[in-house]
């Protein structure tokens, strides 16, 4: 694993946020009826994903060929995801679609640690799906294991293509991080510490609204939330410049036409890629009001190259923010986030997420050294059949 950083030259103004009190949390649904109709729910949910995924891509020999490998991939996978889906399901400490907005896919889960003897430091995950398939359930196994480390994780769920384009994306999931901004204290998470992470097109899309509501604070706008009350943003596999990648996707399978319509045309290429944007005179005061930024890529990540994490951790650095780069040898792009999490035991990506979350907390710290290897969900035989045949 190599690494690059650069501290950043200023820090912006403090800037005031208005604290939103919400209704008394829903109590979970104690029947096995109750959890088995929501398990039936969101398979239906996922199943129609897939379908509109495929009616956009079409169905050619290419994809009729990566449609294989991935029913082959999850197979391979399936006793480990057979793991998580019950605890997803069935544990007491997950809390599932939670509202947060009005708009059908505006829901979020809670993954509680087992104690809440204290405030705890939270994590906002958005996920990836190639902005057409994004579901929150898919950062369950990252809220399991974070949630073993008493931190607190929020999934946050929003609109999907053709349901809505990029900029409805952008705006639910900041809809997400402001009502855990405004809300956490009450399932004992830590306001204060907050930290922002996202996963593919899901690290595209927050770092979307990273940046914009940095934009919004220096040119003193009205806002609900804080870019002071995230600590670190961790980008992992992004992809944060639309016109270094739009050809790549084409040949990759995503075409022109439907990323295209995914992001609004090409007029929008440079609002909705951070990396251009940073670099705009006028976007210097955002700038330094953004978090330290940490982002993770393997190098053998075919379906967004290594390169994008690169150069946006260059333009950061180029412009005084504090960024750094971790490329971590021969991963592929789920290798980092489901391969590795499956196989237990200690995974240096999660280690240091952890590490730096708990940065500044001793007792946190002791624990972590004293806390047993992460459980293995998927025999090694598996895995590696898993890695070399993943369609991603």
């Amino acid at each position: 694993m190599t690494s690059s950083s650069q501290e950043s030259t200023g820090t912006g103004p403090s800037t005031h946020h208005t604290r939103r009190r919400k209704p008394p949390r829903p109590s979970r649904q104690a029947s096995f009826r109750g959890d088995f109709g929501h398990a039936a729910a969101e398979t239906y949910l996922v199943t129609g994903l897939a379908i509109k995924l495929l009616r956009y891509l079409g169905i050619g020999y290419r994809w009729m060929t990566r449609l294989a490998a991935l029913a082959c991939y999850a197979m391979l996978l399936m006793p480990g995801f057979l793991q998580v889906a019950y605890y997803y399901f069935f544990s007491s400490q997950v809390r599932r679609s939670i509202v947060y907005g009005d708009q059908p896919r505006n829901r979020l889960d809670l993954y509680l640690p087992t104690n809440i003897n204290g405030p705890k430091p939270v994590v906002v995950f958005v996920t990836g799906g190639a902005w057409i398939i994004g579901y929150k359930a898919w950062g369950s196994l990252l809220g399991k294991q974070l949630a073993e480390r008493d931190i607190i994780v929020a999934c946050i769920d929003y609109r999907n293509f053709p349901q809505g384009t990029i900029s409805d994306m952008v705006k639910d999931a900041s809809q997400g991080i402001e009502f855990v901004c405004n809300n956490i204290a009450e399932y004992g998470g830590d306001p204060d510490r907050i930290y922002l992470m996202g996963q593919s097109a899901g690290a595209h899309i927050s770092a979307c609204v990273l940046l914009d509501q940095a934009i919004k604070e220096s040119l003193g706008e009205s806002i609900f939330w804080s870019v002071s009350q995230i600590k670190v943003y961790f980008g992992l596999s992004g992809g944060y410049n639309l016109f270094n990648l739009i050809d790549h996707f084409h040949n990759r399978g995503l075409y022109r036409s439907l990323f295209l319509s995914i992001m609004e045309g090409t007029e929008s290429f440079q609002e909705y890629s951070p990396e251009v944007r940073i670099e705009d005179p006028s976007s210097r005061e955002a700038v330094s009001l953004l978090p330290p930024i940490f982002l993770y890529h393997g190098t053998s990540d075919y379906s967004i190259p290594s390169d994008s994490s690169k150069s946006f951790v260059d333009a950061l650095q180029r412009v005084g923010a504090e960024a750094k780069l971790f490329l971590f040898e021969g991963k592929t792009h789920t290798d980092l986030f489901l391969q590795d999490p499956l196989r237990g035991g200690k995974d240096e990506l999660f280690e240091h997420i952890v590490s730096v979350i708990h940065a500044n907390d001793k007792d946190a710290q002791a624990k972590d050294a004293m806390a047993p290897p992460r459980r293995r969900l998927v025999p090694e035989l598996l895995l590696r059949l898993a890695h070399d045949i993943s369609p991603f």
